[in-house]
């Protein structure tokens, strides 16, 4: 029976274990590659660090979603390692500005595939009172690589050089690799391969019924473009000299819960639980945008790791409750566009209105702050609509 299927399977940790090494790959070089940038001669585009690699990582998501509900999810999977493992040895060889923004492009390809088929395949292995757990848990391996990388990765830059940095990450998605070879394929009607695979029709683009969850999932993560952005630069200013530091904090608050949070949803229903998130995320935003000391932001650290823990398990689990069964992939990877998306206009936003200049981060901040009070009213709106639905239904 469905309640009696277990959770902590090999295929499940090994998934999860697979997430962590996959996410510290490519995140343990957002520290550095400002300064990084700066180096090449291109400050300027500090911006299109993240604002690239989450481009071709949105573009990527219907292609994706696609492969997942045909061929399967298990070589879904790789594709996105093997991206992580090529790129880290062409940051060395490619040193010009243009030649390292090419390569944020073609990085950004890794996440359009990797977390969509690790969504649909959890949500295949995991009973479904049991899926807010085990989003929570997957998305806790998922923030610890987020977490760990950065520390990580300024720390082999503070002890070696960029080029070390570089073939670490390689190194660290080859293991994710290797995880994912030990796992079975859960799709159990799959096609061959072909290239036809890769064409897409406007249906295959937009799974429309996840609207709700997508839109929230936009607004959520437009901070988190902002403080990829930022967050470099401003702990510099306030005087943390490893700008992972932020990271770890922040992760760690959202450990236990992340697993809690998902519980609760699954217990008392995902609409409650996320407005209590947005409530989290819009403290930790204006708390964050008023730092003048390192408390302070470590307070507002800690206030972000709590509402990313309840929001993001959360959001992917109402996901997978709103999706069509057999579409699953098409509507993971329709809430992983706005995902990107909101990466993406944080990043680009945040980059532009910044311009090295730190007064202007407190203004960013706060904005955003705006967005997450928006979402929170659509919230109570959608539940208004939603019992207005069912009353005439009845």
């Amino acid at each position: 029976m469905e309640a009696d299927k277990k959770l902590y399977t090999k295929e499940f940790i090994y998934v999860c274990l697979s997430s962590l090494f996959f996410s510290a790959s490519y995140n343990m070089l957002i520290p550095e590659l400002p300064n990084y940038l700066s180096n090449l001669g291109g400050s300027e585009y500090k911006g299109f660090i993240i604002a690239l690699f989450t481009l071709t990582a949105g573009f990527s998501r219907p292609f994706s979603g696609k492969l997942i509900d045909t061929i399967g999810r298990k070589p879904v999977l790789g594709i996105g390692a093997i991206v992580c493992i090529i790129t880290g040895f062409f940051y060395p060889i490619l040193t010009s500005v243009s030649s390292f923004l090419f390569l944020r492009l073609v990085h950004g390809f890794s996440t359009g595939f990797t977390p969509t088929a690790i969504a649909a395949y959890v949500s295949d292995i995991t009973p479904k009172n049991k899926l807010g757990e085990a989003m929570g848990i997957q998305g806790l391996c998922f923030s610890t690589g987020l977490a760990l990388g950065p520390a990580l990765g300024s720390y082999i830059k503070l002890l070696t050089n960029y080029d070390i940095l570089f073939y670490s990450s390689s190194l660290v998605a080859f293991i994710s690799f290797l995880l994912i070879i030990n796992t079975k394929e859960t799709l159990v009607t799959k096609q061959k391969f072909k290239l036809e695979s890769f064409k897409i029709s406007k249906s295959d683009v937009l799974a429309k019924e996840v609207f709700p969850a997508a839109l929230l999932t936009f607004i959520t993560y437009i901070g988190f473009g902002i403080i990829l952005t930022l967050i470099p630069d401003w702990s510099d200013n306030l005087g943390l000299l490893n700008k992972g530091t932020f990271f770890i904090i922040f992760t760690i608050s959202s450990v236990f819960v992340r697993i809690f949070s998902g519980k609760v949803s699954d217990k008392y229903g995902r609409e409650i639980v996320i407005k209590i998130g947005l409530i989290l995320l819009a403290l930790s935003l204006f708390i964050i945008g008023s730092s003048n000391i390192i408390n302070t932001l470590i307070i507002g650290s800690i206030f972000y790791g709590l509402a990313m823990g309840v929001l993001s398990p959360t959001i992917n689990a109402w996901t997978i409750d709103l999706s069509n069964p057999s579409n699953k992939g098409k509507s993971i990877a329709t809430m992983y566009i706005a995902l990107e998306a909101g990466i993406g206009l944080g990043a680009l936003f945040s980059g532009w209105y910044y311009q090295n200049i730190l007064e202007n981060i407190p203004t960013i901040f706060f904005t955003c702050t705006i967005f997450v009070v928006l979402g929170f009213i659509y919230m109570l709106f959608y539940r208004k609509e939603k019992l207005k639905t069912l009353i005439d239904i009845h």
